[in-house]
Protein backbone atom coordinates (compact mmCIF):
# COMPACT_ATOMS: atom_id res chain seq x y z
CA UNK A 1 0.00 0.00 0.00
CA UNK A 2 1.22 2.94 -0.41
CA UNK A 3 2.35 5.52 2.26
CA UNK A 4 0.64 8.86 2.54
CA UNK A 5 2.45 12.30 3.61
CA UNK A 6 0.42 14.97 5.70
CA UNK A 7 0.96 18.34 5.61
CA UNK A 8 3.22 19.65 8.93
CA UNK A 9 1.54 23.50 9.16
CA UNK A 10 -1.85 24.03 9.85
CA UNK A 11 -3.06 24.83 6.39
CA UNK A 12 -4.73 22.10 4.69
CA UNK A 13 -5.33 23.21 1.07
CA UNK A 14 -3.44 22.66 -1.81
CA UNK A 15 -2.86 27.05 -2.21
CA UNK A 16 0.33 28.59 -3.69
CA UNK A 17 2.44 29.30 -0.52
CA UNK A 18 1.73 25.36 0.64
CA UNK A 19 3.21 23.55 -1.83
CA UNK A 20 5.01 20.29 -0.89
CA UNK A 21 6.95 17.80 -2.44
CA UNK A 22 6.85 14.09 -0.75
CA UNK A 23 10.83 13.25 -0.32
CA UNK A 24 12.44 9.69 0.83
CA UNK A 25 14.48 10.14 4.05
CA UNK A 26 17.04 7.81 5.10
CA UNK A 27 15.33 5.46 7.76
CA UNK A 28 12.73 5.00 4.67
CA UNK A 29 10.17 7.52 6.43
CA UNK A 30 7.78 9.45 3.41
CA UNK A 31 7.67 13.42 4.94
CA UNK A 32 6.51 16.63 3.27
CA UNK A 33 9.11 19.32 2.38
CA UNK A 34 7.69 22.59 2.02
CA UNK A 35 8.47 24.06 -1.74
CA UNK A 36 9.43 28.38 -1.64
CA UNK A 37 7.41 30.49 -4.29
CA UNK A 38 9.42 30.87 -7.42
CA UNK A 39 10.01 35.18 -8.48
CA UNK A 40 10.58 36.94 -11.41
CA UNK A 41 13.76 38.35 -10.13
CA UNK A 42 14.91 42.07 -10.87
CA UNK A 43 13.68 43.59 -14.17
CA UNK A 44 14.66 46.74 -16.00
CA UNK A 45 12.12 50.15 -15.24
CA UNK A 46 13.04 51.25 -18.42
CA UNK A 47 13.34 48.32 -20.97
CA UNK A 48 10.92 45.96 -18.68
CA UNK A 49 13.62 43.31 -19.34
CA UNK A 50 15.12 41.03 -16.76
CA UNK A 51 18.12 41.83 -15.58
CA UNK A 52 20.96 39.55 -16.89
CA UNK A 53 23.83 37.97 -14.20
CA UNK A 54 21.07 38.13 -11.05
CA UNK A 55 19.69 35.58 -9.64
CA UNK A 56 16.33 35.51 -9.17
CA UNK A 57 15.71 35.37 -5.48
CA UNK A 58 12.94 36.20 -2.97
CA UNK A 59 13.72 39.97 -1.52
CA UNK A 60 15.24 38.89 1.62
CA UNK A 61 17.21 36.35 -0.04
CA UNK A 62 19.07 38.92 -1.22
CA UNK A 63 21.02 40.71 1.64
CA UNK A 64 23.10 37.14 2.48
CA UNK A 65 24.33 36.93 -1.23
CA UNK A 66 27.90 38.72 -1.58
CA UNK A 67 27.96 42.03 -3.27
CA UNK A 68 29.33 40.80 -6.35
CA UNK A 69 26.37 38.29 -6.61
CA UNK A 70 24.06 41.28 -6.11
CA UNK A 71 25.45 43.82 -8.98
CA UNK A 72 26.70 43.52 -12.61
CA UNK A 73 29.92 45.39 -12.70
CA UNK A 74 28.90 48.51 -14.63
CA UNK A 75 27.60 51.41 -14.52
CA UNK A 76 24.16 50.93 -13.12
CA UNK A 77 24.84 47.60 -12.80
CA UNK A 78 22.02 46.16 -11.20
CA UNK A 79 19.55 48.25 -11.99
CA UNK A 80 19.29 49.28 -15.55
CA UNK A 81 19.55 46.79 -18.40
CA UNK A 82 23.00 47.06 -20.50
CA UNK A 83 20.38 47.93 -23.21
CA UNK A 84 19.25 51.06 -21.41
CA UNK A 85 22.33 51.85 -20.05
CA UNK A 86 23.79 51.74 -23.78
CA UNK A 87 20.72 54.35 -24.77
CA UNK A 88 21.59 56.71 -22.07
CA UNK A 89 25.35 56.67 -23.12
CA UNK A 90 24.35 57.66 -26.39
CA UNK A 91 21.29 60.21 -25.70
CA UNK A 92 23.90 61.89 -23.82
CA UNK A 93 26.61 62.00 -26.49
CA UNK A 94 24.46 63.37 -28.81
CA UNK A 95 22.54 65.70 -26.34
CA UNK A 96 26.76 67.28 -26.15
CA UNK A 97 27.18 66.91 -30.07
CA UNK A 98 24.21 69.14 -30.62
CA UNK A 99 25.14 71.64 -27.68
CA UNK A 100 28.53 72.05 -29.83
CA UNK A 101 26.71 72.50 -33.54
CA UNK A 102 24.87 75.52 -32.32
CA UNK A 103 27.40 77.15 -30.75
CA UNK A 104 29.58 76.78 -33.90
CA UNK A 105 26.54 78.14 -35.46
CA UNK A 106 25.93 80.76 -33.64
CA UNK A 107 29.68 81.90 -33.63
CA UNK A 108 29.39 81.95 -37.67
CA UNK A 109 25.81 84.06 -37.69
CA UNK A 110 28.07 86.33 -35.30
CA UNK A 111 30.74 86.53 -37.79
CA UNK A 112 28.86 87.14 -40.56
CA UNK A 113 26.55 89.89 -38.93
CA UNK A 114 29.90 91.73 -38.00
CA UNK A 115 30.97 91.33 -41.80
Amino acid sequence: MAQRVHYRKRISFNTRSNQIRQVRTPGGKLVAQYVKKRTNGPKCPITKQRIAGIPALRKNEYHKLKKSKRTVSRAYGGCLSAKAVKQRILRSFLVEEQKIVKRVLASKSKSQKAA
